[in-house]
């Protein structure tokens, strides 16, 4: 009787002191400067919006907070990166969406799984794409884009494999019914220099195209969300035009190792949604065509899950491969 009593005080108090060292653990956090890491380029969107974040929470955390860009392999080597960090709240992942939603049917292999290895804390943001085409191309509409596109074979330029402008184009050939040859490039800069040149003539391309739309160097056809453009407002949707089912948006979640413990996610979560909603972040990021989201994190992981089915199947419909 005395060593099962002694053996469950002695239980009570390890209990006890782990639950101290918890609250103790989220009450310090954080501890040395927390570190984003962005999977992708310096000045991409969701670059610009983790900067923004970072200066909210080096303020409402009184910590550093720093910026890594890790791009490469449409952003599962800044996914690797943080799944390779020790999972307590000190090192963050924003990316595409197309990471978590995409990248699991496209590539053969992934270095970390997307649903074990990460807690999502928001879906910060969003932005869509323009379906564009030189000047000389004779056409106006979606509906004239689509005769032209299934009459004879079009090349289109995209970013890279599984970015947007790539997914956008095979996902709208696949409702459709026309085939498009795809021209990678590395990044936008280039590919737009080369549709404002004619050097390519047809692309889905991120709000740095809406300059050139404006200017008639490009005509603007469509955009790909579901609803049209605050800074194009007079540009319709590819649903608008007969194809309901197709919706592109690229969300630009934020994430942080599984196992980290809970109430850092919860303060995380807390403290990014805040910094998000606030009235000059909107401002800031409405001119570069992007729409703040500020999800919740079981908001996101919903929303993620929920994508990463269709992609399945378009990725499957399309032959898309990356290896």
């Amino acid at each position: 009787m005395i060593a099962r009593r002694q053996l469950l005080m002695t239980g009570a108090a390890t209990g006890f002191s782990l639950l101290a060292g918890r609250a103790v653990g989220a009450d310090s956090y954080p501890q040395r400067p927390i570190k984003i890491i962005v999977a992708g380029l310096a000045g991409v969107p969701f670059d610009l919006l983790a900067r923004a974040i970072a200066d909210k929470l080096s303020t409402s955390l009184n910590q550093t907070c720093l910026i890594e860009d890790r791009p490469g392999a449409a952003g599962n080597l800044g996914a690797e990166a943080v799944v390779r960090s020790a999972p307590d709240g000190h090192t963050l992942l924003i990316s595409l969406s197309t990471t978590f939603t995409v990248n699991p049917s496209l590539y053969n292999k992934l270095p970390f799984d997307p649903n074990a290895d990460f807690r999502f804390l928001t879906l910060g943001a969003s932005g869509a794409n323009y379906l564009v085409v030189h000047q000389s191309i004779p056409v106006n509409s979606v509906a004239e884009f689509v005769a032209y596109a299934k009459k004879q074979p079009i090349s289109y330029a995209h970013g890279g494999p599984g970015t947007p402008g790539h997914l956008c184009m095979e996902y709208f050939g696949l409702l459709a019914g026309f085939k498009a040859v795809p021209v990678a490039y590395r990044g936008n800069t280039q590919l737009t220099t080369d549709l404002v040149s004619g050097q390519i003539k047809f692309g889905f391309v991120g709000a740095g195209v809406i300059q050139h739309i404006h200017t008639g160097r490009l005509k603007g056809l469509a955009v790909s969300s579901r609803e049209r453009s605050l800074l194009v407002p007079d540009l319709p949707t590819i649903a608008e035009f007969g194809y309901p089912d197709f919706e592109f948006l690229a969300y630009f979640p934020m994430a942080v190792r599984s196992g980290t413990p809970e109430a850092v996610v919860a303060l995380l979560e807390n403290e990014i949604r805040n910094a998000l909603k606030s009235p000059d972040m909107q401002a800031q990021f409405r001119p570069l065509d992007m729409r703040i989201v500020a999800s919740t994190g079981a908001e996101a992981t919903s929303r993620l899950q929920s994508d990463a089915a269709l992609w399945a199947k378009v990725v499957k419909a399309t032959g898309m491969h990356v290896g």
